[in-house]
């Protein structure tokens, strides 16, 4: 941590420079961040209402796919962080663990800023059905710390095995559409509810030791009145074990940083 401090203004700079390379020859630039997940939004609502024949919760939707976006971004960027930037690493001297933390900086960033479009589509829905938001909006700060927790564990982990394995990259693809269909981002948990109980109910339990299953459930709790944040003890593991996860996937990044300059 003293050394991460030391050099808080390099964090910076990469951080800003990843932004910019994100954004980069675009007319929109960061406006992306916002119009992305509100397109992505829009769609799912559409076709859940033509699948199910009712009405879907936009609101819910919104939460749930913008909290969805930070995850994807943070993975997709944090997976070339260390193979994209062999001159630096071959180059000059910093911890490494650098990188991977300055693009989940970047997805953060992209998040809070759409947080606030957040705040304004989802409060003029609730408005127009007589609801307003409630005191759990307080959470949010310490919610988006945690996500981004969980976030930084997979680049991390994802970064260093991609500079080894580069395989990696395409296992990563398709497991992130699996992950996304497979945690509560265009759907609460009352539907996967519905479902287990009439399968099997153990499938609820393993589904919510799924991290973003309580994320994005939190994340609704916090933005939705009427939501309730289940006191399940499998949710309550499932909320648990991202944090010494990151802690293991530090351990590996650190042991795998030894050879990245041969392999990068």
């Amino acid at each position: 941590m003293r050394s991460l401090i030391a050099r808080r203004e390099l964090i910076r700079a990469l951080t800003s420079r990843e932004m910019k390379a994100r954004y980069k020859g675009s007319s929109l630039g960061v406006l992306w961040s916002l119009l992305t997940p509100l397109f992505m939004a829009a769609i799912y609502a559409f076709f859940f209402r033509l699948i199910s024949g009712r009405a879907a919760n936009t609101s819910s939707i919104i939460v749930g796919v913008f909290a969805w976006q930070f995850t994807a971004n943070a993975v997709q960027q944090g997976l070339g962080c260390i193979s994209n930037n062999g001159n630096l690493v071959k180059k000059v001297s910093f911890p490494r663990v650098i990188l991977p933390i300055t693009v989940t900086l970047a997805a953060g960033v992209d998040y809070l800023i759409s947080l606030i479009v957040q705040v304004g589509v989802v409060g003029f829905l609730l408005f127009q059905d007589g609801g307003f938001f409630t005191w759990h909006m307080i959470v949010l700060p310490v919610l988006f710390l945690y996500h981004a927790w969980f976030n930084l564990g997979l680049a991390m982990l994802l970064g260093s095995m991609n500079v080894y394995y580069r395989d990696t990259q395409h296992f990563v693809g398709v497991a992130l559409s699996a992950l996304f269909f497979m945690s509560p981002a265009m759907y609460d948990l009352s539907f996967v509810t519905r479902l287990a109980a009439d399968m099997n109910p153990w499938l609820m339990k393993i589904y919510m030791l799924n991290p973003l299953a309580g994320i994005f459930t939190a994340y609704r709790w916090a933005f939705l009145p009427g939501e309730v944040f289940p006191s399940d003890p499998w949710m309550i593991a499932g909320m648990i074990w991202p944090l010494p996860f990151t802690l293991l996937s530090a351990l590996i990044f650190k042991r795998a940083q030894r050879n990245f300059a041969d392999f990068v």
